[in-house]
């Protein structure tokens, strides 16, 4: 790409439902980038001030956009990024990357093949909070990490389920479509899990999928962590409670999603509050903590998301979180449902390895 066509990335949008509609807002928003055209089946042409397709390979045929941005339905997700992969256009994904770890390994043998430049939208870790916990865990900060525990729970509207009926169906549970960005950060700040357990509960709701569920975890680093999350509590506790990541959520100032806990220093994210003994004073459980917040510049997850991408796309960049990155993600929620139902701890290292054998259907 020359450097007159860096200054103006050309970008399309496949799908334009919510999450496609603010990806065209950013886009429009941002310097140095283009709304090249969009495709959605149901929208009519030029609703977005510029042609509008029914499909994404006649967009990829008649615009040829630097990049795209895939926000289709998740069933379509692999085909749709194969395409435009193969268009020679740069790819960000919405999550999930795939309907199944299975699925998604299609992906990552088509990137490769293609030499492709992919970034999957786990948007989180994008967030300026993450990226200053996963500093101050790599440097040492807090010793060696030892444990981590995270929460989220908020009560869902009873027209969450009645009115889109596919919410109420196996496969669309707190875990995949909520527990999945917990999980996806927590191995990027705690490194890949070893072994997973497992308890759902359909209880609250007693519907076919899960409202509640908590979770064990072991680290490959031989830390261990906890993650608890419902659908069908009240409570002012998690991530979107913790962030203005979207006004769709009342904003708790201060608020935590997760606790990390080192053998020197705890921290707390994403407000950052570090805990530890100062300077002098002797380092066990009968002196007194210092409370200190890390420094952190605020910035928007999705806007950072989006610059990131555009340097990916100009190659400027490797992706933050690849095809294969994001695949281990849904591996490990693959391996929590398995453990789930078999009341068994589940290795997730042999989990990958059988799907990638074609050993489990």
């Amino acid at each position: 790409m020359t450097a007159s066509e860096s200054a103006a990335l050309r970008m399309g949008v496949i799908g334009a439902g919510f999450m496609g509609r603010q990806h065209i807002d950013l886009i429009r928003a941002a310097p140095g980038l283009s709304l090249a055209a969009v495709a959605d089946p149901v929208v009519a042409d030029g609703a977005f001030g510029t042609r509008t397709y029914d499909a994404a390979g006649r967009m990829l045929e008649h615009e040829h956009p630097h990049a795209v941005i895939i926000a289709n339905p998740n069933a379509l997700h692999v085909d749709t990024a194969i395409e435009c992969l193969e268009a020679g256009a740069a790819v960000l994904l919405e999550k999930p990357v795939a309907l199944d770890y299975a699925e998604s390994l299609r992906l990552v043998g088509a990137v490769q093949r293609l030499d492709g430049r992919l970034l999957v939208g786990h948007h989180r870790r994008h967030h300026p909070a993450v990226a200053r916990a996963r500093a101050a865990v790599d440097s040492g900060a807090l010793g060696q990490v030892v444990a981590v525990s995270g929460l989220w729970s908020a009560r869902k509207e009873d027209a969450y389920f009645t009115e889109i009926p596919w919410h109420r169906l196996p496969g669309a549970g707190v875990t995949l479509l909520n527990v999945v960005h917990d999980l996806d950060l927590l191995r990027h700040l705690c490194g890949e899990v070893a072994e997973i357990q497992a308890m759902h509960s359909s209880h609250a709701r007693a519907l076919a999928v899960e409202d509640t569920v908590s979770l064990n975890l072991r680290f490959e680093s031989g830390a261990v962590g906890s993650f608890l999350a419902s659908d069908a509590g009240v409570s002012p506790w998690g991530w979107d409670q913790a962030t203005e990541e979207t006004a769709a959520f009342p904003f708790l100032p201060d608020g935590v999603a997760y606790r990390i806990v080192g053998t020197r220093a705890a921290l707390s994210v994403p407000n950052l509050a570090k805990y530890a003994y100062e300077q002098g004073v002797p380092a066990d459980w009968h002196s007194p903590l210092s409370r200190t917040y890390l420094p952190v510049s605020p910035r928007g997850s999705f806007q950072a998301q989006l610059d990131h991408f555009a340097d990916v796309a100009r190659g400027l960049a490797d992706p933050l979180v690849s095809a294969q990155d994001a695949a281990h993600t849904l591996a490990l929620v693959e391996a929590s449902a398995l453990a789930a139902r078999t009341r068994r701890s589940v290795d997730v290292a042999q989990f990958r390895a059988e799907v990638e054998a074609g050993e489990r259907p």
